[in-house]
């Protein structure tokens, strides 16, 4: 699901001649408090790296947090380069240029004049995807117009709003009403009152100011400042952060780590109006994505598992329930509740396994060698004991690579694991040998700069002396023309 970032070609042109081998861009994660990042107009920019297996690593870059085509987002800026003050103030308005073009408390002056208008006054243009005033009418009166709007569309704003289709971007894809029926009942059930949820964009017209923050979630920015920060903290620390949850369905191709080190600061936000006797407990949250993001969620969450539920989408072809094999929804919901007290729907299949203690779908089967319902994507899945676990069904087990894997798999290709030792047990953020790669790779960026100085030196010397050269022969041809010419 997540398609490579477009800017990445900016960095192979520095020199690369293409992905060589085991390569990819990754975002280096700092530990609070972390360095001041450049600004696009969605916020504070994101260092990425591009790492190459068994290759020194390259320049760091940033690049936008939200928009993975530079056609979005064009930004890109080394973490070295400086940049003179007339580019700085350029940025600055360009960043001004592409903000809302209403700011919240204009949305929620329109909205408070919106709601008081007769019933038969209120109108909602479809090519603009805005709340209509009276004085709006005559500047959208081409546009096709609903007309009638009531206050129940007014609670449900994706009732009125199309689904943005761009896909690097802000891909809008809603949860059937099966999956939002689920989730409904199941927070009612689970006895929550207040629900954050993370990732609601374009809703700023429909709510008031202290129900909507206008938030990236992969840099933690409010775009409104400290008083959108303040409405947020308010929310979650309401009676000492009890019967609230947060509930989140960000873009499939989003890289996990700005995520987890986002929700991590809103979880850090709920603690501080924690009671000491409470200081255990954690914020209550449904993140909902993809299931081959098990082992990277669970990373940076130990205490997160993956429900067996398959989430699936009214405007999606392909996240739809009750397709069989590989054509089964992929997307789950990773929670920090107990499995035991979430009980799945029994009408769609889903039973209770009683040496697992949760519910799991009808044919993930309990393996007595993995002691687990190993099944992730719905199908019985089959116990290798080569591999000492349960692999998908159409996985054998290679012989050459000592892995289960597809039939027509390529057994010399590029291996997964970290980029810097080759371990398949941890990634290159984690490699205990990072600061050695880090010594090693800075001397060689060192060495390669003075290299690229002297050769710049010599040019400039040799465009100097050529210079020198050819004027002198300019003198001379004028000294001659003046004595032929006395």
């Amino acid at each position: 699901m997540a398609a490579p970032r477009e800017w990445l070609g900016a960095v192979e042109a520095e020199g690369s001649s293409g992905r060589q081998g085991n390569s990819g861009v990754e975002v280096v994660v700092f530990s609070d408090p972390a360095p001041p990042a450049p600004l696009c107009p969605h916020g504070p920019t994101l260092l990425f790296v591009k790492a190459n297996q068994g290759k020194e690593e390259t320049r760091r870059f940033y690049a936008c947090s939200a928009c993975r085509d530079r056609k979005d987002c064009n930004f890109f800026q080394w973490e070295d380069e400086k940049l003179s003050g007339a580019r700085l103030a350029a940025r600055e308005a360009h960043n001004r240029r592409y903000q809302p073009p209403l700011s919240r408390s204009q949305c929620v002056e329109r909205y408070l004049k919106f709601i008081e208008l007769p019933l038969s006054q209120r109108k909602f243009c479809q090519r603009c995807q805005q709340l209509l005033l009276p004085d709006d009418e005559e500047k959208h009166r081409k546009h096709q117009i609903v007309g009638d709007i009531s206050i129940t569309q007014l609670k449900r704003p994706s009732q009125l709003l199309y689904p943005l289709e761009n896909k690097k971007t802000n891909a809008q894809y809603l949860f059937a009403d099966r999956s939002c029926l689920f989730l409904v009942d199941l927070l009612s059930t689970l006895g929550f009152r207040r629900v954050l949820c993370v990732g609601t964009p374009r809703y700023s017209q429909f709510y008031m100011e202290d129900s909507f923050c206008h938030y990236n979630m992969f840099n933690h920015h409010f775009f409104d400042g400290k008083a959108a920060l303040e409405v947020c903290r308010t929310f979650l620390q309401k009676d000492e952060g009890e019967g609230v949850i947060m509930v989140t369905d960000p873009p499939f191709g989003g890289l996990v780590e700005p995520l987890a080190v986002t929700f991590k600061k809103l979880i850090a936000m709920w603690k501080e109006g924690q009671s000491q006797d409470n200081s255990h407990k954690e914020l209550p949250i449904f993140w909902i994505f993809p299931y081959f993001f098990e082992s990277r969620i669970c990373q940076f969450f130990p205490s997160f598992c993956m429900l067996d539920y398959q989430v699936d989408y009214d405007n999606h072809a392909l996240y739809k329930h009750g397709k069989t094999g590989r054509k089964q929804s992929p997307v789950r919901i990773f929670t920090n509740i107990p499995p035991n007290k979430i009980i799945l729907p029994i009408e769609e299949g889903y039973r209770f396994c009683p040496l697992c203690q949760r519910y799991v779908s009808l044919e993930n089967q309990h393996c007595e060698h993995c002691n687990s319902c190993t099944s992730k994507d719905g199908r019985k899945w089959n116990h290798c004991f080569l591999c000492k676990k349960c692999v998908k069904p159409s996985w054998i087990h290679c012989n050459i690579c000592n892995h289960c894997a597809l039939p027509d798999h390529s057994c010399t290709g590029p291996k997964d694991g970290c980029f810097i030792c080759g371990e398949l047990d941890h990634k290159r953020s984690t490699c205990p040998n990072i600061s050695t790669s880090k010594k090693v790779n800075k001397a060689v960026r060192k060495q390669k700069q003075r290299k690229s100085n002297k050769m710049k030196m010599e040019t400039t010397k040799g465009q100097s002396m050529n210079h020198t050269s050819v004027t002198r022969k300019k003198k001379r041809r004028e000294r001659a023309h003046q004595y032929l010419c006395s």
